[in-house]
C-alpha cells in the first residue's frame, strides 16, 4: 500500500469517529422514570371538599302565606280597576268591575219566572181542594216552581261575579287587564298578597331533623334590606328530598317590618346547632 493511500484512510477513520462523536453528544437524554422525579415536581394530591358544618348558615326566602291572583270568573268587559300596583286595601274592598247589564237581566228573567211558576202553584193547590185537578199535576207544579227558584239562584251567583272585592287585606302587586278591556273566563286580573302574612322559607340539610323542631328561634339576614330579624320555626316538611337531601322549612318573623317584602332573600343562621 502507497503511502498516499494508507495516509487517506486514517484521514477518512478520523473523520468518521468526530461525527460520531457530535451525533452523541446532541442525542436528547433519556427520559427519567416517574420514581427518580424530585418530591418537588410531583403533582398534588387534590384536597377532599370540606363537609358542611350543621351550624353554617343557610339560604332563605321571604314568601307570604295569603297570596293570590283574582282571576274572572266569565267573559265580560271590565269597567273598573279600582286599584294599582302598590296599592293597599282593606278587606272586602271593591277590586274589579264587570259591565254585568247582561247578567242583572238574566237575574229579572229568573224573578218573573219563578213569581208565575210559585202562583201557578197555589192556583193548582186551590184546584185540588175543589178536587178539580189530581195531585200529580200539583206536583207538577211544585216542582216547576223549585226549578224556578234555582235558575234564580244561579242568576243571582253569576250576577255577584260582576264584582270582585278583596278577600283579605293587602297590597296589589301587578295588575294584569285593565279598565274596557274584554277578558276570557279564567284570564288574570291582579296579583294580590297580604304583607302580614310573609314567612321565611328554607331549605336546610336533612341531617338537621336530628335537632330542628318547631318553636326553634334563629336569625335572618336579609340581602336587600341589610338587616336581621328574629324568626322562630313554625313547620317542618313530613319528607325529606331525595335528590338534594334537603328539609323544606316554614318559620314565622317576630315582627315583620315594613320594608320586608316576598321575595326577598338572606342568611338564616342557627348558632345552636350541632
Amino acid at each position: 500500500m502507497t503511502p498516499t493511500l494508507a495516509f487517506a484512510r486514517r484521514a477518512a477513520a478520523a473523520l468518521l469517529l468526530v461525527q460520531a462523536a457530535l451525533a452523541w453528544a446532541q442525542a436528547p437524554a433519556p427520559a427519567r422514570p416517574a420514581s427518580s422525579a424530585p418530591a418537588s415536581t410531583l403533582p398534588a394530591t387534590p384536597a377532599a371538599p370540606a363537609l358542611p358544618d350543621e351550624g353554617t348558615a343557610v339560604r332563605a326566602l321571604v314568601v307570604a302565606e295569603m297570596e293570590a291572583t283574582i282571576s274572572s270568573q266569565f267573559p265580560g268587559k271590565l269597567v273598573r280597576v279600582s286599584k294599582q300596583v302598590g296599592d293597599s286595601f282593606a278587606a272586602g274592598e271593591l277590586l274589579v268591575a264587570f259591565d254585568c247589564g247582561e247578567r242583572q237581566a238574566r237575574v229579572r228573567t229568573a224573578q218573573a219566572e219563578l213569581l208565575g211558576a210559585q202562583e201557578t202553584h197555589l192556583a193548582k193547590l186551590k184546584l185540588q181542594s175543589l178536587g178539580a185537578i189530581s195531585d200529580l199535576d200539583v206536583t207538577l207544579a211544585a216542582a216547576a216552581a223549585e226549578k224556578a227558584k234555582a235558575q234564580l239562584a244561579a242568576a243571582q251567583v253569576e250576577e255577584k261575579y260582576c264584582t270582585v272585592h278583596a278577600p283579605y287585606p293587602g297590597k296589589v302587586v301587578r295588575v294584569r287587564a285593565k279598565a274596557h278591556e274584554s277578558v276570557k273566563q279564567g284570564d288574570a286580573l291582579l296579583e294580590i298578597v297580604n304583607p302580614a302574612s310573609l314567612r321565611a322559607q328554607l331549605f336546610v340539610p336533612s341531617n338537621w331533623v336530628r335537632w330542628i323542631k318547631p318553636g326553634k328561634t334563629f336569625r335572618v339576614a336579609i340581602d336587600e334590606t341589610g338587616q336581621t330579624y328574629n324568626a322562630r320555626v313554625t313547620k317542618i316538611s313530613g319528607r325529606i328530598d331525595g335528590a338534594s337531601q334537603t328539609v323544606e322549612v316554614l318559620a314565622a318573623f317576630d315582627r315583620i317590618p315594613a320594608n320586608l317584602l316576598p321575595g326577598m332573600i338572606g342568611k338564616a343562621s342557627f348558632p345552636e346547632a350541632r
